[in-house]
């Protein structure tokens, strides 16, 4: 069996492929230990590419996600959409009863009130 050897040179990325991959990270579309993988250059040269062509990104910059504050959050929302479906269920039920207030009222006056409510009465 021949052995393939693999000739390692010094490879230069152009600035604009460089942008394209910084572009690439801050979308979120790729990780920097993928790019690492995909384009074989080391985490310390995608960093290197961030901190100079990124523009959120500067040098010392930490950004921190907090796993409570995501918690809290969604438990926020989902009070909030429990008391939409309770203001929501209130509503119903109050237009329901207003419907069967007015066909009872018609009933009671022998008037169709759906059809006439809103008709100008005559002189």
């Amino acid at each position: 069996m021949k052995k393939q050897f693999k000739i390692q040179g010094r490879r230069t990325f152009s600035e604009t492929l460089r942008k394209q991959i910084v572009g690439q990270i801050e979308r979120f579309e790729l990780s920097v230990t993928e790019v690492s993988r995909e384009y074989e250059v080391s985490k310390q040269s995608v960093y290197r590419w961030l901190y100079k062509y990124s523009r959120n990104l500067e040098k010392g910059t930490r950004i921190v996600m907090e796993k409570d504050s995501q918690d809290k959050r969604l438990a926020a929302l989902e009070k909030r959409n429990k008391e939409l479906e309770a203001a929501y269920g209130r509503k119903a039920l109050e237009a329901d009863l207003y419907r069967t207030m007015v066909e009872l009222a018609s009933d009671e006056l022998k008037v169709d009130l759906k059809k006439t409510f809103g008709d100008r009465a005559s002189k």
